[in-house]
């Protein structure tokens, strides 16, 4: 399966900053050599990327046409007054995005227009989390790499709006790739509620993203992270989150996914600060034939550090869902206290859920705890609403939302949730008046 890699590795780049080359040059040589995992791959053992070898995707997209703006009905979020930059295709469109001036103290810009202050620290910064040596996917980033984005928020500033971010796709004459890139760096004292909302046309994908987002959150800092993957079924994407807190940091994630023919999202943070603190929260909804894998590992590397993550997935049909989640207590990281709790929801007999929550502790005064669990409907439940005249049709749909509804609660953004509710009652069913409870 090697093909695809070098295919990738020598596609020519254009348009690209210079001060990105040597990231490129240094992407190509992290890549050179390398081919892609296979299910003999213990970390992709239950997730086959033959989607991706079979299908090329190694061209780069096509330049943007002159007309966008029809495209912003597919991202929209009613009565979210937001600040929004948005990508088509991985390439920044000026006239899809906000023309606000972004508040003193803020630095929102894509690669292609950094300043070369803001250059300078884009470069130090990146693949200070991810890792191309190690992550092939991340050093064909790099070689990809001609535009991303750069947000930095400085000292004691608080964003009051949230960001939107959109990383939109639409259908090309071939299948074709790009890197999708988003730096975010807090200093200290700093607050901002960020959303990455991944999105396509409707009409069938033939788009590969593969995406590296970096979250540097500094002392006393407080980040929250929306991860949306709202793509068509058709879209491939493979995706890594990276995060480190520093002391007395905050991070509060929350992501969620719909299937597609290969979705695989990697999710590391990293506690490098006593005090510091995250809570993940994550949904996915793989229907049909579908593929949604979910990597993360949650690094204790100080003492006095603490994480809360809850994942819930709903499979249906013929659908697969992964979730391998990892807790790593460090030694000398006494005092954490980090919880992971994986469950799981069947609706079929052909739907497939593989999950394997770790822990790995390497001190002795901790309090830690994982567990997952995997079922169908309680025939108990279902019993009670029909009973009190509910149908079979409509309790279903009642107890699969239910299932998922108190980490949709969990999202602070009410216009979020507002949008997502909708979406996801439809996952569930067909015939709208099933979910008039719903809405």
């Amino acid at each position: 399966m090697n093909d695809f890699v070098v295919n990738a590795l020598g596609r020519e780049l254009s348009g690209a900053p210079g001060w990105l080359t040597a990231l490129n040059r240094q992407g190509r040589t992290a890549g050179a050599g390398k081919t892609l995992p296979t299910i003999r791959t213990e970390d992709w053992k239950y997730t086959s990327l033959r989607p991706l070898q079979d299908g090329g995707y190694a061209a780069a997209p096509e330049p943007l046409r002159a007309s966008v703006e029809p495209l912003a009905t597919h991202f929209e979020v009613p009565d979210l007054d937001a600040l929004c930059m948005v990508f088509v295709n991985g390439q920044f469109s000026e006239s899809l995005s906000s023309s606000d001036a972004m508040p003193e103290g803020v630095s929102l810009v894509p690669f292609s227009r950094a300043s070369e202050a803001e250059a300078a620290l884009i470069g130090e910064h990146l693949d200070s989390l991810a890792n191309p040596e190690g992550r092939l996917f991340t050093a064909l980033n790099d070689s990809w790499l001609s535009e991303g984005l750069f947000l930095r928020v400085a000292e004691n500033v608080r964003i009051e709006k949230p960001l939107q971010l959109v990383w939109l796709t639409t259908a090309q004459g071939e299948n074709f790739g790009f890197a999708q890139r988003l730096l975010v760096l807090m200093e200290q004292g700093s607050e901002a509620t960020v959303i990455e909302h991944f999105t396509s046309t409707d009409d069938a994908q033939n788009a590969f993203c593969n995406g590296v987002t970096e979250l540097v959150i500094g002392a006393d800092a407080r980040l929250d992270h929306y991860r949306l993957h709202l793509e068509e079924a058709g879209a491939l994407h493979v995706g890594n989150v990276c995060a480190s807190l520093d002391r007395n940091a905050r991070l509060n994630g929350f992501h969620m996914a719909l299937g597609g023919r290969l979705k695989r999202i990697d999710l590391a943070v990293r506690h490098r600060g006593e005090g510091s603190h995250c809570e993940l929260n994550g949904v996915y909804l793989p229907r049909n034939r579908e593929h949604v894998d979910y990597h993360t590992v949650l690094e204790h590397e100080v003492p006095h550090t603490s994480s809360e993550e809850t994942f819930r997935g709903i499979v249906a049909d013929q659908a697969r869902a992964v979730f391998n989640g990892r807790i790593h207590i460090h030694p000398g990281a006494q005092k954490t206290q980090a919880h992971l709790t994986n469950r799981n929801l069947l609706t079929s007999n052909q739907a497939e859920v593989d999950t394997k929550p770790e822990l790995e502790i390497y001190a002795d005064d901790v309090q830690c705890s994982h567990g997952a669990t995997v079922a169908q409907l309680d025939a108990s439940q279902l019993h009670y609403l029909r009973t009190r005249g509910v149908s079979e049709q409509e309790a279903r749909v009642l107890l699969n939302f239910g299932f998922i509804n108190e980490l949709l609660n969990r999202a602070g953004s009410e216009p979020v949730r507002q949008y997502l509710r909708p979406r996801l009652a439809s996952l569930f069913a067909r015939d709208p008046n099933l979910a008039r409870h719903l809405l």
